[in-house]
């Protein structure tokens, strides 16, 4: 057998055991319900496997241990092997989103089940294949190299499809207040479009959203003169705010943008004029505008128009992360390499898309990217992932590894 021949042998070797390790914790991790916040024992999987592997493992609890809702208890799990720098983390959440009526899923959401070359559940792409790709990668790469360089960690939480205030905001916040810093920081979430890896995401859009309250009168609509209609006050400046130009984005981001999702009025009678207006509206934002400039100019739009006006307005405010972007260098360079070895597809880098928890961690000063399986299903209904795409997928993973922390 030629040199080429066996290095063929052992590559097909490789991907076939860490095909199946990784589809095995899969669906171990896959049959959790863990519908956010609740992590439903998943973490306690992943620590099980991550102690043998040599992780010393905290788990860390933040939020109400009796309450419901945003402020519920939340699961968190933070792994480290290794004392010294850098620190490569691994970064995903156990929680899924909810799956509407079961009726309408082709198989059980929470069944998971091996169907024309898928592996189909709630959570198979967003993210727990992407958690289990992380720990076969790592588990392989510790046993073939116990002494490696620097350290390797894991930050895994429950609370990211949720209103994301107790999970990883807060495992970053004690991590920085005992000065443990993360260098290079790899999100699981599902990156890829078309093929695995064709898209890592090495940066991300702000999200800075807002509740505007118009104030008026109510009144007759016969008897215009004595109300104030809150919604007549609020057209020109919502037309102006929709068609306002914020910046021409640059060579990472497109500009930013702005939308409004949800406007309320009225009172269900075609002739009263309403007392208020409520609008929301959200900001997508590069790192060419600030959140302050943002606040600016649309205070300045709506106080042109409502200078005159007999109706008042308000914004509530709330900033959900900032820009980032982790610019080419070593950690994208390992990325890509990665990728190239494994499936031979070059890498494109984006920034497109929604937010992360990457937003909480890039802030330290880490380099973040996110890089996982194809997004095509997630969130829907026959959320599914291909299963080929497993043992690839920790392969990659093994492969930013070693070219990180071997000299």
């Amino acid at each position: 057998m030629s040199d080429s021949d066996k290095n063929l042998t052992s590559q097909s070797h490789q991907q076939a055991t860490h095909q199946q390790a990784t589809l095995d914790l899969s669906i171990a991790l896959l049959e959790r319900p863990s519908v956010t916040p609740d992590d439903d024992g998943c973490q306690d999987i992943l620590s099980e496997r991550l102690t043998q592997a040599g992780f010393d493992c905290e788990f860390m609890y933040y939020g109400n241990r009796q309450a419901k809702g945003e402020h519920a208890e939340v699961k968190n799990l933070w792994a480290r092997r290794g004392t010294t720098n850098p620190v490569i983390c691994f970064a995903g959440h156990t929680d899924v989103v909810p799956t509407g009526d079961e009726k309408n899923w082709t198989y059980p959401p929470f069944t998971p089940t091996i169907a024309d070359g898928y592996l189909w559940a709630r959570g198979a792409a967003d993210m727990k294949t992407g958690i289990a790709a992380f720990t076969v990668a790592a588990e392989r790469f510790v046993a073939n190299h116990p002494e490696h360089n620097g350290s390797i960690a894991f930050l895994i939480t429950s609370d990211e499809e949720g209103p994301s205030i107790n999970g990883t905001v807060k495992v970053v916040e004690t991590l920085e207040a005992r000065n443990e810093k993360i260098t290079y920081c790899l999100v699981g979430e599902p990156s890829s479009t078309d093929t695995l890896g064709d898209i890592i995401k090495n940066g991300r859009r702000g999200s800075l959203g807002a509740v505007l309250t118009v104030t008026g009168k109510q009144g007759h609509v016969a008897y215009p003169h004595l109300a104030s209609n809150p919604i007549h006050a609020a057209m020109s400046a919502l037309a102006e705010l929709t068609n306002a130009t914020w910046d021409n984005g640059n060579d990472y981001f497109p500009a930013t943008s702005l939308q409004i999702s949800n406007i309320n009025s009225g009172t269900g009678a075609t002739n009263v004029i309403p007392e208020t207006l409520e609008a929301v509206f959200n900001f997508r934002f590069s790192t060419e505008t600030t959140e302050d400039e943002l606040k600016a100019k649309t205070h300045a739009i709506f106080d042109k128009y409502f200078a005159d006006s007999k109706a008042a307005y308000d914004i509530h405010w709330k900033l959900s992360g900032q820009p980032f972007l982790t610019p080419e260098g070593k950690l994208v360079s390992a990325c890509q390499q990665a990728i190239k070895s494994v499936t031979g597809t070059d890498t494109t880098l984006s920034t497109s898309g929604g937010t992360s928890d990457g937003r909480f961690i890039a802030p330290t000063g880490a380099q973040v990217v996110e890089l996982g399986v194809r997004n095509a299903t997630i969130h829907q209904v026959d959320e599914k992932v291909e299963v080929d795409d497993l043992g690839k997928l920790a392969q990659i993973y093994e492969g930013i590894l070693e070219n990180l922390l071997l000299d």
